[in-house]
């Protein structure tokens, strides 16, 4: 028999201890977690939950999360295919330095853009819309797509695609029928890198937004009272946060594993 190694069971453990811990303090109230300590809920409730799922303020939050997010990778991934076949395919006058320069476009901190964000939405009245969020999180997730998924075709031969010519392939009707097919999982690592940085960027989504269209993220950070943070009802939040990306990693889990194995990851 072979032994296990006790190793990756306490690494494990100890990166489930957060979530963990979470997850039990959005069964208690305030007034349990800052008097005691416990492993589980000495006064069990669901109260945390029940407001979230009958306040709107609190389930819209996740729709307008969900929806911008949903948006943006749509379109971040839509964009980045026949910009990442254009870097793979062909050799043009400054293809290397336009390549580094969308990348480093990623490299800059989102608060460099909230402030013209903010004006040019303002002006051209997207301001507190769901699509205003998904464009501007789209400066810095097409670059990070383009650059995964230049990684997965170029490791496709250019032969397919001249073969699909001679056959007597239209390019589009090649390009989704036989060229995507075989890069599946490219697309599927962009989209799953497109939503994570999407789901849990903050600073942008909070200054292009303001009651309409306020995500998740935004209304955790309004729980003050006079008695102080809601900490039950912020973990309880919290852990409703955590479910659509787990629902992402695991449609995609197959996508990601070869991703990492064969993209540019």
């Amino acid at each position: 028999m072979k032994k296990i190694s006790a190793v990756p069971i306490i690494y494990i453990l100890f990166l489930m201890l957060p979530i963990y811990w979470l997850v039990n303090m959005s069964f208690k109230t305030t007034n349990e977690i800052l008097g005691t300590f416990s492993l589980w809920p000495q006064e069990f409730t669901v109260a945390n939950y029940v407001k979230i799922f009958t306040d709107s303020t609190w389930y819209t939050g996740y729709f307008n999360s969900l929806t911008y997010v949903g948006l943006n990778t749509v379109i971040s991934v839509s964009v980045a295919l026949p910009a990442a076949y254009a870097f793979s395919r062909f050799r043009f006058l400054g293809d290397k330095h336009l390549f580094f320069w969308l990348l480093t476009n990623r490299m800059a901190p989102p608060a460099v853009f909230a402030l013209p964000f903010f004006q040019l939405y303002s002006a051209i009245e997207l301001f507190d819309t769901p699509l205003a969020v998904a464009l501007a999180h789209c400066l810095f997730n097409i670059p990070l797509a383009v650059w995964i998924l230049e990684g997965f075709m170029s490791g496709v031969p250019k032969e397919l695609d001249e073969t699909a010519y001679v056959d007597g392939y239209p390019f589009w009707r090649f390009f989704i029928r036989i060229f995507l097919p075989t890069i599946a999982a490219g697309i599927g690592v962009a989209c799953f890198f497109a939503f994570m940085f999407s789901w849990v960027e903050l600073l942008l989504a909070k200054t292009l937004t303001s009651v309409a269209a306020k995500p998740i993220a935004a209304t955790m950070t309004r729980t003050a009272s006079t008695a102080g943070y809601e900490l039950g009802l912020l973990a309880a939040a919290g852990t409703l946060t955590i479910i659509p990306g787990a629902f992402v990693i695991y449609f995609v889990r197959n996508y990601i594993a070869k991703g990492f194995a064969l993209g540019r990851v």
